[in-house]
């Protein structure tokens, strides 16, 4: 049976559900990506967040909210990486049960391992794709993935009147 509904996107839509795919495949698995320590990207994502915004000081729970995922799972992340010395957990002095967690020097340290490893292996050709399209463009992309992500969250999709039928 032939999809019409996509029309003339179908490629379009197929590349986007094979990356949406295999980032979901990788997300979790532990990888070196040319670092001495071995993370995933959801632990990337992590540390990511807390480096771009290490002057907020946010608790587990804001960034978590922030990140869209759930916080045991945040947790989770959290308390590997500290194993692994990648993060530090602080208590403030207003409230103990508030966690403020900032990337360690090690962490920093493998951070720009990692990010030599994929400038090198992906995004210096991705970014020089984007550096031949117009800003406007690549602003209506990246509106376009935005898109994807907030209909696919399943948060979202408890919202909306969604059937499930078990199959027996």
């Amino acid at each position: 049976m032939e999809l019409q509904w996509m029309g003339k996107y179908r490629d379009f839509v197929e590349k986007l559900i094979k990356y949406g795919n295999s980032y979901a495949q990788a997300y979790k698995v532990e990888g070196a990506y040319a670092t001495d320590i071995p993370f995933s990207a959801a632990q990337l994502q992590v540390m990511e967040y807390i480096l771009e915004n290490e002057e907020r000081s946010q608790n587990m729970a804001e960034i978590a909210a922030r990140l869209g995922v759930m916080p045991s799972a945040f947790s989770k992340n959290v308390k590997k990486m500290v194993d692994k010395g990648l993060l530090e957990k602080y208590h403030t002095s207003e409230n103990k049960k508030d966690v403020i967690i900032r990337v360690s020097p090690l962490g920093k340290d493998i951070y720009k391992q990692y990010v030599s490893f994929a400038y090198e292996h992906a995004y210096k050709e991705i970014f020089g794709l984007l550096d031949e399209i117009p800003q406007e463009y690549v602003k209506l992309f990246t509106r376009i993935l935005e898109i994807s992500a907030e209909e696919t969250q399943l948060k979202k999709l408890g919202e909306k009147e969604v059937t499930l039928i078990k199959i027996q």
